[in-house]
């Protein structure tokens, strides 16, 4: 007898349907895996810009913080450095005005009243630059023989203007006054005018830089009426 062969398994053919649907899904699965891909490198990339621009402005934050407080340290430092400070005595024949200054300053007598005449005065931080109309003074001090009344007049056209605004002023318990704005094309400032017997104190400050300073000034000044 010859053995037997045994029987094939049978076989049953694939369906083309089936196939397809399995190609669709490989074919959405890797169109689906490139979009994550693709939005994972976007999101990296958007959050590295995001994080450079928030890094950028904390930067600038700081550094605009440092520099405030540098500016105010320097600010504080220079108003220590003008304590304590120094009192300016003028002629005694000239109701012997006083006034406290920054010890910074230095004092240039420009004019005395050992032979009459007006007397003058100039103050400016460290030195004292040749005396002009032109040049800014932290502090130019005129006694002239000059009546009140026409010192102030001789400001009325820039009042006027609106070149110079004009203020009441008071200063120890004698009323004055105040002058704020452009003196001349070089000059803008702030100027103190008060009456003494026959004569008229003046007191100006030539740019607005020392304007702290001159406020500060004028509440200390005393003369003899």
């Amino acid at each position: 007898m010859y053995p037997q062969n045994p029987q094939a398994p049978t076989q049953f053919p694939q369906s083309p349907r089936h196939g397809h649907t399995l190609l669709i899904l490989s074919v959405a699965l890797g169109l689906l895996l490139v979009g994550v891909i693709i939005f994972a490198i976007w999101a990296f990339m958007n959050y590295n810009e995001q994080k450079t621009d928030v890094d950028g402005k904390v930067s600038v934050a700081v550094a605009d913080a440092k520099k405030t407080q540098a500016d105010d340290l320097e600010a504080k430092f220079a108003a220590r450095d003008k304590e304590p400070n120094r009192e300016f005595v003028g002629p005694e024949d000239y109701g012997r005005l006083t006034f406290n200054y920054p010890k910074t300053w230095s004092v240039y007598v420009a004019k005395d009243v050992s032979e009459g005449g007006n007397y003058e005065a100039y103050l400016n931080p460290v030195s004292v630059p040749a005396v002009s109309d032109a040049q800014q003074y932290s502090l130019r001090v005129k006694i002239e023989q000059t009546d009140y009344d026409k010192v102030i007049s001789s400001y009325s056209s820039l009042v006027k203007k609106g070149d110079l605004k004009s203020s009441a002023v008071n200063a120890n318990g004698s009323a004055g006054t105040r002058l704020d704005g452009n003196f001349s094309k070089n000059i803008r400032g702030s100027a103190v005018v008060f009456k003494l017997r026959d004569k008229t104190i003046t007191l100006r400050t030539d740019a607005d830089t020392f304007k702290t300073d001159f406020d500060a000034l004028i509440t200390t000044i005393k003369f003899n009426q």
